[in-house]
C-alpha cells in the first residue's frame, strides 16, 4: 500500500471527529457527528464507526489506502490492551475500545489521549504537556518525542489533578471533588456562569440566553466583572497545575488547546503559572496556543498509528 493514509478520531463528551490524515500529518478530509451519550454505549460505539466510515467514503480516497485508526480519548485507558479503564463524560467505561474498532473498521488501531504534539505546536521540542479544554480537560505528555501513558494508561490524566480549594470545589464527574476540569473545562466555566446568574448576580450573561463558554469569554472581553472573574478563576487553576506538572515533567513547552479565548486566556495561564512555579522549573517554559486548533485531537490521533 503507497501513500498511506490514518484515520485520527477525537471522542468526545458532545462529538465525535473523524479526520483523514497523510503521512506528514495533512488534514485531508474532516468530518463531525453527535456522539450522544444519553443513548448509551451502543450508540456511542455506532456513531464513532460511523463517523469514521463517513470521513472516508465522503473524501476523494479509498478506503485501500487507511492503513490505520488512532482514536483519542479523554479518559483513563490501558494503551497497551486498548481498553478504556475508566471514563467520566462517555458511558465507554470498560470497553475494549482497539478491539472494537479494528473490528467495526478492518484496520490496526490504537488509543491515546495524545493531541498537538505529531504536526502542531510540539514541533521541534522533544518534551510538550498538552492540555486540550472542551468537555473536559484532556492532556498528553510527550518526552523524548514518545507519548507517555504510564504503568495503568492515567499518564496525562491532567484534568483530574486535584487542585481546587476545598471550599470552592465541586464533585467532578470522575467521582471526586476539586478536579482541574470543574473549573478549567468549557462545562466548569459554564457551570460557575449558571451558579453566578441563579445567585442573581447583576451581569450580562443573566441576558445571553444560551450560556456558552464563548459567550463567557466574550462577556469578559467586553469587561462584565462576573465573566472576568470566572475566566482568571479558570486560567488560575490552569496555570497552578502546570506549575505542579513543571516539577514532574519539566517539559519545553505547555500547548493549551484553547480555540474560544486565544490569547485573552493564556496571557492569564502565564501569570499564574510564573506566579506559582519554582524559578528554574519555569525558566525557558512556553506557554503557546494549540497551533491546529479544534483538530488537535484528529490529527494527533492520526499520529499515534502512523508508526504501527
Amino acid at each position: 500500500m503507497t501513500d498511506k493514509l490514518y484515520i485520527g478520531l477525537d471522542i468526545g463528551g458532545t462529538a465525535v471527529k473523524a479526520g483523514l490524515c497523510g503521512a506528514d500529518g495533512e488534514l485531508l478530509h474532516l468530518v463531525e457527528g453527535p456522539t450522544e451519550t444519553e443513548c448509551g454505549r451502543e450508540r456511542v460505539l455506532d456513531n464513532i464507526a460511523a463517523c469514521a466510515r463517513r470521513c472516508v467514503e465522503e473524501s476523494p480516497f479509498s478506503w485501500e489506502r487507511v492503513a490505520g485508526v488512532g482514536a483519542g480519548i479523554p479518559g483513563q485507558i490501558d494503551a497497551e490492551r486498548g481498553v478504556v479503564e475508566f471514563i467520566a463524560n462517555l458511558p465507554l467505561t470498560g470497553v475494549r475500545l482497539k478491539d472494537y474498532l479494528e473490528s467495526a473498521l478492518g484496520r490496526p488501531a490504537r488509543i491515546s489521549n495524545d493531541g498537538e504534539a505529531w504536526s502542531g505546536a510540539g514541533r521541534g521540542v522533544s518534551s510538550s504537556v498538552t492540555y486540550t479544554l472542551g468537555t473536559g480537560v484532556g492532556g498528553g505528555i510527550v518526552i523524548g518525542g514518545r507519548v507517555i501513558d504510564g504503568f495503568s494508561g492515567m499518564g496525562g490524566e491532567l484534568g483530574h489533578m486535584a487542585l481546587v480549594a476545598d471550599s470552592e470545589a465541586v464533585r467532578c464527574g470522575c467521582g471526586k471533588t476539586g478536579c482541574l476540569e470543574t473549573v478549567s473545562s468549557a462545562t466548569g466555566i459554564v457551570r460557575m456562569a449558571r451558579e453566578a446568574v441563579g445567585r442573581g448576580v447583576r451581569t450580562s450573561l443573566a441576558d445571553a440566553g444560551e450560556l456558552t463558554a464563548k459567550a463567557v469569554f466574550d462577556a469578559a472581553k467586553a469587561g462584565d466583572g462576573t465573566a472576568l472573574g470566572i475566566v482568571d478563576r479558570a486560567a488560575h487553576y490552569l496555570g497552578k497545575s502546570m506549575a505542579l506538572v513543571a516539577l514532574i515533567v519539566n517539559p519545553e513547552r505547555f500547548i493549551v488547546g484553547v480555540a474560544k479565548a486565544g490569547e485573552f486566556l493564556l496571557e492569564r495561564v502565564r501569570e499564574a503559572f510564573h506566579a506559582h512555579a519554582l524559578e528554574r522549573a519555569r525558566q525557558g517554559v512556553e506557554i503557546v496556543a494549540a497551533e491546529l486548533g479544534n483538530n488537535a485531537g484528529v490529527i494527533g490521533a492520526a499520529g499515534l498509528v502512523r508508526d504501527l
